[in-house]
């Protein structure tokens, strides 16, 4: 009896291990995003930049030049595209690093991950406007929007779904999988926006994609660097 019970004692820890520096990494990640996206729409005055209508990435086309009927002008366009790119790695990195999940969970997870930070990378590199693509070259920073918005929610819902190897409270899985459907529900309506033309409202619905799943990562992050402090 003592035998088992001191089993269960050391296995424990191995079934649900603690991801302080993956958590650190998942909420640096976002707040690497959210902290540069800040920065580039605050320099963005003349005229001011709009959360509500204009393309998220407008704010890495230092521009000033006109595509998808919007005016782009951001003077710290390199802010934007440094956050897309930093952002994507570093939560790649924090994937790389979470223990616990089975392993056939962990390598779909680390896929999506790598399709991420792969898209991440794209937007930085390749700034969405109408230049990207001249002369028939390939959109790559229409591609790597398009990995990044899907990657992203799935990734979201599948560390939801299996929160519980991750030692994730019920309650944050099911904000992890709302933020999912939001996400892709956002992503329905930003291609029949796109489909009718433009909206006054085509960034907010844009972030809406985006944002849940980032604030999702981060909040898995705090999760994760709180259980190691208290050692829970």
């Amino acid at each position: 009896m003592t035998d088992i019970k001191l089993e269960t004692v050391v296995r424990q820890p191995l079934r649900v291990p603690r991801n302080r520096k993956a958590g650190a990494l998942l909420a640096a990640g976002g707040g690497v995003y959210f902290t540069a996206e800040f920065i580039a729409a605050a320099a963005w005055t003349d005229p001011p930049y709009s959360y509500t209508y204009h393309f998220i990435s407008n704010l890495g086309v230092h521009g000033p030049t006109t595509a998808v009927g919007q005016f782009m002008y951001s003077p710290l366009a390199w802010v934007m595209n440094t956050g897309f790119v930093l952002f994507g790695l570093v939560t790649l990195a924090g994937v790389v690093l979470l223990r616990g999940l089975p392993r056939g969970r962990r390598v779909v997870v680390i896929v999506l991950a790598t399709l991420l930070a792969t898209g991440g990378v794209l937007l930085g590199l390749f700034p969405g406007s109408a230049e990207t693509t001249v002369n028939g070259a390939p959109d790559y920073h229409g591609l790597g929007a398009a990995v990044g918005f899907i990657s992203g929610n799935v990734l979201a819902i599948l560390i939801g779904r299996t929160r519980e190897s991750l030692g994730l409270s019920r309650g944050l899985g099911r904000a992890l999988v709302m933020a999912g459907v939001v996400g892709f529900a956002s992503l329905v309506a930003y291609g029949v926006i796109l489909a009718l033309g433009t909206s006054p409202v085509i960034g907010l619905v844009e972030r809406g994609i985006v944002d849940p799943f980032l604030a999702g990562f981060i909040a898995v992050g705090v999760a994760l660097v709180r259980k190691h402090r208290t050692g829970h």
